[in-house]
């Protein structure tokens, strides 16, 4: 059946930028590549102007990556490739309506890949239409700095690199004060925008609450698979004199030629970099990719506490079960014996086998006892850290979950990092592992609705779900996302407090080390 599509007749939209000219596509005008931004290399953002109409019919280019990326596991996280340009600031936009009073909610999606990797439209179900569609929302997808482009601090030599440290952060801010100022236009309401995120995005989520100049420019937010503490995100302090005047030394410069970094093609400067940021990283000093501690960005709240301003806002904060099982099973766990399982687990647990399988039974009834090997250990107990801390603003509410759901591959494979996504965007039929008859559907219109109802309200509640309070200092009650929805209060404490007391703290560069991890 033949599409609806129209150009022609699609008016230009008038922006402070300049004039933009989109398509219409099945009920929805679609706008792609749009800049919100220009910057020069380790320079801050500035606002950008175009003469004419831009034709805004293809997406942006994306930032260049460190390394090249070796497509893998694309059955479990499918992405998409795209043109690499440094000059990447940019964001597409979905909406079903031109009209400036019809003030639909706004979700502005914060890609993952930590501070380092991924792009607006990585992967497939990134894309921004049936959010629209069916949630009747305004959505925007955004490319910014990353990296040493995005996080290298150049500011001991000169006041021309003043935050350069955080050039990444503040492309993401001028990206919402673009949106802030135009997003009417294309049917937005700038007073009711929700950024969400997924790894790093999430991480930036908690980020921009963090940041003074990105008051009053977002809401509500949703921080997806992206909370960690120092021991798996060390804080970023120090300068960059050390590791910038390594890379002049590697590519032959002088140091008060510090200015020919901006000129070197960037795959030279990557090189350069990857010679000399390990023996500087190694005895603690800063080597740049990932934002500085300072003025400007207050930091991870688990280590500086919140901003006053950040217990205004609305958050939603959760993870999957697996997170970092990207590995294969070594076994088939739904043909294992019981004493087949015990001995597997033994192989991890020893003589607190038995311990460990009774906590992991009372945290997880209906699960393999083997899932156990695949708990997460990386995000669930920093998000409850961080979500007891926003509670006891006592300001605005702060809502947990845990996304748990079992896929058939692999004989069963447990929910892992990014597996949600498709159920949070609304994509499910996009991604084909997520076919799971009689479950996807069902499970998808209550994550779906969730993020809607928080979108649109600040609760996430909706009637398709159980009754979801809100959490406390003293407690958390955690919507579990799986085949059957149910909140539960501090569920898993006794089993993380078992892991904990046996298995040595987590160290999350060794796992993904040992694991080939797409984010």
């Amino acid at each position: 059946m033949a599409k609806n599509f129209n150009y022609d007749d699609v008016p230009v939209v008038e922006t402070t930028s300049g004039k933009l000219k989109g398509y219409f596509y099945e009920g929805e005008y679609i706008y792609k590549g749009v800049p919100y931004a220009k910057a020069g290399r380790f320079q801050m953002p500035e606002d950008i102007t175009w003469e004419g109409v831009k034709d805004a019919t293809s997406y942006g280019f994306v930032c260049p990556l460190l390394n090249q990326e070796t497509p893998n596991g694309e059955l479990m996280v499918p992405h998409r490739y795209w043109p690499q340009s440094e000059h990447c600031q940019n964001l597409n936009i979905w909406t079903k309506s031109l009209e400036k009073d019809v003030k639909r909610p706004v979700l502005v999606w914060l890609h993952g890949g930590g501070y380092f990797a991924g792009s607006s439209i990585e992967q497939i179900a990134y894309d921004g239409f049936n959010m629209c569609m069916d949630g009747d929302a305004v959505v925007v997808s955004i490319n910014h700095r990353l990296n040493i482009l995005g996080y290298m601090d150049l500011s001991p030599f000169g006041e021309k690199y003043k935050n350069s440290g955080n050039a990444g952060h503040a492309d993401m801010v001028a990206a919402l004060k673009w949106i802030h100022n135009n997003i009417a236009a294309f049917g937005g309401d700038p007073d009711n925008v929700t950024i969400f995120g997924q790894s790093g995005g999430g991480m930036k989520v908690a980020d921009l609450m963090q940041i003074p100049d990105a008051d009053g420019l977002f809401h509500k937010g949703l921080i997806m698979s992206g909370v960690g503490d120092d021991g798996i995100i060390p804080v970023c302090r120090g300068n960059g004199r050390e590791i910038v005047t390594a890379l002049l030394a590697e590519l032959g410069f002088k140091e008060d030629e510090v200015e020919k970094l901006e000129t070197v093609p960037f795959y030279e400067l990557a090189q350069a970099y990857a010679k000399v940021n390990m023996p500087i990283a190694m005895k603690g000093g800063y080597v740049g990719g990932s934002p500085l501690v300072g003025d400007y960005y207050y930091g991870n709240p688990l280590s500086t506490g919140f901003r006053d301003h950040a217990f205004d806002i609305p958050i939603m904060v959760g993870s999957v079960f697996g997170e970092f099982a990207f590995n294969p099973s070594e076994f088939d766990k739904t043909s294992l014996s019981e004493a087949e399982m015990k001995a597997i687990i033994s192989k991890v647990y020893g003589e607190h086998t038995d311990e460990i399988i009774q906590a992991f039974a009372g945290a997880y009834p209906d699960k393999n006892p083997t899932d156990v090997l695949s708990v997460d250990r990386v995000m669930r107990q920093p998000s409850k850290k961080l979500a007891k801390l926003h509670a006891a603003g006592g300001r605005a509410k702060a809502y947990m979950y845990n996304f748990t759901l079992e896929f058939p591959f692999q004989h069963g494979k447990i929910a892992w990092h990014c597996s949600d996504i498709p159920f949070f965007f609304n994509n499910t039929e996009k991604v084909e592992i997520c076919g799971i008859p009689g479950v996807s559907d069902a499970l998808e219109k209550q994550i779906f609705g969730a993020l809607m109802s928080f979108a649109k309200t600040g609760n996430p509640s909706h009637g398709g779900l159980p009754q979801w309070p809100e959490v406390t200092p003293e407690n958390i009650p955690t919507m579990i996302f799986d085949r059957t929805c149910e909140v539960r209060d501090n569920y898993d404490d006794a089993l993380y407090a078992a892991i904990d007391s046996v298995l040595p703290p987590f160290n999350l560069l060794e796992a993904m080390a040992s694991q080939n991890v797409q984010h």
